[in-house]
């Protein structure tokens, strides 16, 4: 009995830490990828029908207060498998303290926000909704980062998330290359917007 205990919670760590897990492999996008602006359009990515459709309940709270309250936390430092202040965020940790802190149930792992909310379209993203990219394994392309959209200004994208990458912590980046070709979706989650 012990060894199961101990084999099922190796089990479950396992499974915690890979839900944020991100690399530098990165794929190129083809042509038929590419919206009019060069940078990827979702819908073209394979979506893993083996993650269930999941319902976020925002209530009545606005994308903009969500967004703003998680540029608060810029500066607070990466860490792996946390969604503890003090300790740091990995980027899933990141975006379930900020939904916390207004009382929505998400997902903990990045890759069950995969068949959430609505999809929306890069050019028609708004501050709120949430961009989806690729974690380690980008040949199947299953979600393993996420941040908020914090403006689309007319198709100049920034997000907001927690980076394993040179500027370690919550930060607010451009859709770089690097994120252009990791990019999987950006969802809609407030029914405000």
């Amino acid at each position: 009995m012990k060894n199961y205990l101990l084999l099922i919670g190796i089990f479950v760590l396992f499974v915690f830490l890979q839900a944020c897990s991100t690399s530098r492999r990165t794929r190129s996008v083809t042509t038929t990828e590419r919206n009019s602006n060069n940078v990827p359009s979702p819908g073209n990515r394979i979506e893993n029908s083996s993650i269930p459709s999941r319902t976020i309940l925002t209530k009545n709270i606005k994308a903009d207060a969500v967004v703003d309250f998680s540029e608060t936390l810029v500066g607070v430092p990466y860490k792996y498998g946390s969604a503890i202040k003090e300790k740091g965020f990995d980027c899933s940790g990141f975006i379930n303290y900020v939904f916390n802190h207004f009382n929505i149930n998400v997902p903990r792992v990045s890759k069950d926000f995969t068949n959430a909310g609505t999809p929306v379209s890069l050019a028609k993203c708004k501050r709120g909704d949430l961009i989806l990219f690729t974690g380690t394994d980008t040949t199947g392309w299953i979600v393993g980062h996420m941040g908020f959209i914090t403006e689309n200004q007319k198709g100049a994208v920034k997000f907001i998330h927690s980076s394993s990458g040179k500027s370690i912590g919550v930060i607010i980046s451009g859709l770089s290359k690097y994120y252009a070709t990791r990019f999987v979706k950006v969802i809609r989650v407030f029914n405000n917007q």
